[in-house]
């Protein structure tokens, strides 16, 4: 069996991720983020075409009122459309539906919401609290497992993949809505999962292997599991990224998302947590001679 000197060139896998984060940074600071009506506040919209359409006439028809908007195919048949917009009044989301009804005659308004942004903002903080939660629950239980140092890699490697995430949004200004709560804790579950079997390995190999460098066992331990992780990787990857090719407008953004955080999870497990581990081994021998 090939062993891959992951440990070695650690520098290159943290300057890879470094600069995401600090080129995600960057965009935050210049644009921040494209704020939903989830958080911000706004209407919800929800119309029946009855025909098929293109979101490209929606908005073409829609130019004229001056109004911004995010609009999203919608039902099995794609002939369904949800409009989110900033709060409006009554007249206004008649005038919508007036201006869809001259292009689509047969459009009939199915139901519409008003969003607080109050929620939003409650939305925010439970997800902040959570994760906080999962970071305490998960670095006692892997420091109960194996050790302190191992739990603060894996800690820091969920942090590292929520802010690949967090910087994809912002580098490609994607609408933020709630569903990256959803999108940030699945992968943090999937994330950990992956570092932990990694960490088991390198933990067994440790009882077997004796006097050797962790260095060699840690390369030893992610050679004998990296088929394991991509194989499942790109397993789950396939089925998210059928569900982003044919799954409709509504889930694309989340599906996309999912990607790009099962991608970033799985390089994290295999290139980051590993060297992080070794890295704070050798600094708590430093401090210790």
């Amino acid at each position: 069996m090939k062993v891959y000197k992951i440990i070695e060139k650690k520098h290159i896998w943290f300057g890879i991720s470094l600069t995401i984060i600090a080129l995600g940074l960057v965009f935050m600071a210049m644009h921040g983020f494209n704020w939903g009506i989830d958080f911000t506040g706004g209407n919800m919209l929800h119309f029946d075409i009855q025909q098929t359409y293109e979101l490209s006439e929606v908005k073409n028809a829609l130019e004229k009122l001056d109004i911004d908007f995010e609009a999203k195919k919608a039902g099995d048949k794609g002939q369904e459309l949800i409009i989110k917009t900033v709060n409006l009044s009554k007249e206004m989301q008649d005038e919508i539906l007036d201006v869809l009804k001259q292009k689509w005659p047969d459009t009939k308004l199915v139901r519409a919401e008003t969003i607080d942004a109050v929620i939003g903002k409650e939305l925010q903080k439970q997800a902040v609290i959570a994760l906080i939660i999962a970071n305490i629950g998960m670095l006692i239980y892997i420091t109960f497992r194996f050790e302190f140092n191992s739990a603060l890699a894996a800690v820091l490697v969920l942090l590292h993949d929520v802010m690949i995430v967090l910087s994809f949004y912002a580098i490609f200004y994607i609408p933020v809505d709630s569903t990256i709560i959803a999108v940030i804790l699945t992968i943090v579950g999937y994330s950990i999962n992956d570092t932990i079997v990694i960490f088991d390995r390198v933990r067994e190999n440790l009882k077997n292997i004796r006097k050797v460098p962790f260095e060699e066992v840690a390369n030893l331990s992610i050679s004998q599991t990296v088929t394991r992780s991509v194989n499942t990787s790109l397993t789950t990857l396939l089925t998210i990224t059928a569900l982003f090719l044919f799954g409709g407008e509504t889930i694309k953004d989340f599906t996309l998302a999912l990607i790009v955080g099962i991608g970033a999870g799985t390089y994290s497990s295999i290139f980051i947590a590993s060297p992080l581990w070794s890295m704070f081994r050798g600094k708590l021998k430093t401090a210790k001679a």
